[in-house]
C-alpha cells in the first residue's frame, strides 16, 4: 500500500476521482487542510461513487503535522519546478506521494524542505501541468508497477 496527499486541494472532483483510485488500489488518502471545498460536497460524493466506504481517508491540518506523525515515512514530491522524473525513482510500500492543489502546486517551503525528494511528470515544454487526478493516477500505478502490482492482483 501507498499513501497519496494531496494539500490543500481546491476541486472536489479531482480529490473525488483521486479517492476512487485509492480505493481501488488500497492506497491511504491523505488531506490536508483546508480543503478548498466540504467534505459533503455533491461533486466530490458523486466522483469518488460508491467507493467511499472503502477509503482509508485521513486528515492533517498541516504538511508539517503529517510528517511529524510519519517520522520514517519516504515522502515524494511532485512539481514541475523538479529535475528528477517520478519513473527514475524506485517506490516502497509506504510511501508518501504528495500532490499539491491545482492552481499553484506545492508550497516552495514544502519543496525545499524535501528537495532531494522533488519528482516531475516529464511533458512538452511550455505546458503548465497534468490535471491532478490524472497525475496522481499515474504515479499511483508506476509505484505498483515496481513492486510487481504485488497486492492488487
Amino acid at each position: 500500500m501507498f499513501n497519496v496527499v494531496l494539500v490543500e486541494p481546491e476541486i472536489p472532483q479531482n480529490t473525488g476521482n483521486i479517492s476512487r483510485t485509492c480505493a481501488v488500489t488500497g492506497c491511504a488518502l491523505h488531506l490536508v487542510r483546508p480543503l478548498g471545498f466540504s467534505v459533503d460536497d455533491k461533486h466530490l460524493k458523486r466522483a469518488g461513487l460508491d467507493y467511499w466506504s472503502s477509503l482509508k481517508l485521513f486528515y492533517h491540518d498541516s504538511f508539517d503535522e503529517l510528517v511529524s506523525n510519519n517520522p520514517n515515512g519516504r515522502f515524494f514530491l511532485f512539481t514541475t519546478h523538479a529535475e528528477k522524473s517520478y519513473a527514475d525513482v524506485n517506490y516502497i510500500e509506504g510511501d508518501f506521494l504528495v500532490f499539491g492543489k491545482e492552481t499553484t502546486g506545492l508550497g516552495q517551503t514544502i519543496i525545499e524542505s524535501h528537495k532531494e525528494f522533488a519528482l516531475r511528470i516529464p511533458m512538452l515544454f511550455g505546458m503548465r501541468s497534468l490535471n491532478l487526478s490524472n497525475a496522481a493516477a499515474l504515479v499511483v500505478y508506476e509505484a505498483f508497477r515496481q513492486n510487481d502490482f504485488k497486492t492488487l492482483i
